[in-house]
């Protein structure tokens, strides 16, 4: 059994991987809302990843963050605090939380950390400039801290493209905008929750103890083919 601390883990890709890790798992979630879910292995702590000072665990195994933002808009309606803004809930917070759990992350039993891209950090996607800035410094943390821990602590990140989220429902609100979604992608589909808390199982697990510093592009061939 696993110790496994999830930021985010009440709504979206962050509750599909909280229920896909619960039977077999200590889930400790911290987010500001409650799951919808109550479990004999899950602790809930109701903070601000950002404002609140993060609670003492004793055994991590596992640090997944989640938290994310979806800020589309053109570059010149964004301003200075819109960038800011989704530095902190994508950066910043997931900072602040390796270097809370770090010092317990290191003794534990092959510990991982998870954290979250976009497809949008290498494919250039108009009114993404904010959100891409932002998880665009993810995928430079995780190279720089897989190599900074890489015989103590591995560290991943995936970066999906559009999913099935609350966090998403401005873009895929209804069904035409659903099926003009899956279109534009060449393998004709876009992601829901539980395909993301998959690759995320994965890469916490023994069978992929040799994989650190990567980012998983999930992306139904958006970023990778050209048809």
């Amino acid at each position: 059994m696993k110790n496994i601390v999830i930021v985010g883990g009440s709504k979206g890709i962050g509750s599909a991987i909280l229920l896909q890790q619960l039977e077999n798992n200590r889930v400790y979630n911290l987010s500001r809302n409650t799951p919808n879910i109550t479990h004999a292995n899950l602790q809930h702590y109701t903070i601000d990843i950002l404002q609140d000072s993060l609670p003492d665990i004793e055994n991590i195994d596992t640090l997944i963050y989640c938290p994310g933002s979806i800020n589309l808009k053109p570059i010149g309606s964004l301003n200075i605090d819109d960038f800011r803004n989704d530095f902190e809930i994508n950066v910043i917070g997931a900072v602040k939380a390796i270097q809370k759990y770090l010092p317990v992350l290191k003794k534990g039993n092959n510990p991982s950390i998870i954290l979250f891209s976009t497809v949008a950090a290498k494919l250039g996607m108009p009114f993404h400039a904010s959100i891409a800035t932002a998880k665009a410094g993810i995928e430079g943390l995780v190279k720089s801290l897989g190599a900074e821990l890489a015989s103590v602590v591995r560290i991943n990140a995936i970066a999906p493209t559009i999913t099935e989220t609350t966090l998403a429902a401005g873009i895929l609100r209804n069904d035409r905008m659903k099926e003009n979604m899956a279109e534009r992608h060449p393998m004709k589909n876009y992601l829901k929750p539980e395909e993301v808390a998959s690759m995320a199982n994965y890469l916490i697990s023994e069978q992929a103890k040799s994989i650190s510093g990567q980012v998983f592009e999930m992306d139904y061939g958006i970023v990778t083919f050209k048809i």
